[in-house]
């Protein structure tokens, strides 16, 4: 149901009462304060306005195409990227090699993906390729949200939730929290969600945060199972979220900024649930 999403009931509610309460006080003879309690209450009326257009959820016709996936953001697409796994997050044993590279800004890697990097058992560095593809390449959506777009986040296809981390900056308990729309904000405080179709196909979601929005809310959790556009959490004020799925089974339906195309120089603006972003590529007989 269209409306508001969980969480923006009660500020929404308390900053409009609060607005009312401080005006029509007045119109029944209370001091005025030198002009204050009226600028206060207008404030409070200005401050729901804005928490109600932050948290407005409205629904979404959901397409029911086979084989697609949809957006699971508000924004504009930054870059679309194919992209290759060439380190991995280390195991604690792994950790006590020699071979760890460490990266002040993005913390400790181990120099070789997932035996399986389509898996996406745990969190992947990945670099561009443009060259001999293979197999276990990924596509690689990122949208940025303002401010001002809708902050609910969908199911890009009928999955289960197989994996969600939470992941900050090496040595952090928070952060960091560049602007979304620089390349290093992917490794921002964020939350990774992995989403697995029936048939096997996994989909990585990445929610990260910016310089403005430092709260991830999850609404589902590991082994949950959602509908295509379903809702499953949104991240508070602008931020970004990436998408990487096999390049070997879903090919891009969106146009990103560095295409530098003309009818759309800030990169394609895709809807949450409603836009298709990825489409299956059709396996031969």
């Amino acid at each position: 149901m269209a409306g508001l999403a969980q969480g923006g009931l009660a500020p929404v509610a308390t900053f409009a009462l609060s607005g009312v309460v401080i005006l029509t006080g007045q119109s029944l003879g209370l001091d005025p304060l030198h002009g204050l309690l009226p600028l206060l209450g207008v404030l409070c009326l200005m401050i729901a306005v804005f928490f109600a257009n932050f948290w407005r959820d409205p629904d979404r016709p959901i397409p029911k195409d086979s084989g697609v996936l949809v957006s699971p953001a508000d924004g504009r697409v930054m870059f679309v990227r194919r992209e290759r796994a060439n380190g991995r997050r280390p195991s604690k044993i792994e950790r006590e090699k020699e071979s760890i590279e460490q990266d002040t800004f993005t913390g400790d890697w181990y120099p070789e993906p997932c035996n399986d990097p389509l898996s996406f058992e745990t969190e992947q560095r990945f670099v561009a390729v443009e060259n001999e593809p293979q197999d276990t390449d990924v596509w690689r959506v990122a949208i940025f949200m303002s401010p001002l777009d809708v902050h609910v986040n969908r199911a890009p296809f009928a999955s289960t939730i197989i994996a969600m981390e939470h992941r900050t900056g090496k040595g952090r308990r928070r952060g960091p929290f560049a602007p979304a729309f620089r390349k290093e904000s992917e490794y921002n405080e964020r939350v990774r969600t992995i989403f697995e179709s029936e048939d096997g196909k996994r989909v990585e979601v990445m929610q990260i945060s910016g310089a403005l929005a430092r709260t991830i809310i999850p609404w589902k959790g590991i082994g949950d199972t959602l509908r295509r556009g379903e809702r499953y959490g949104m991240i508070r004020l602008g931020s970004r979220v990436d998408v990487r799925v096999p390049a070997a089974y879903y090919e891009p339906q969106v146009i990103s900024a560095d295409a530098q195309d003309p009818k759309f120089p800030k990169g394609q603006f895709v809807k949450a649930g409603s836009d298709i972003i990825f489409k299956r590529i059709l396996e031969e007989e």
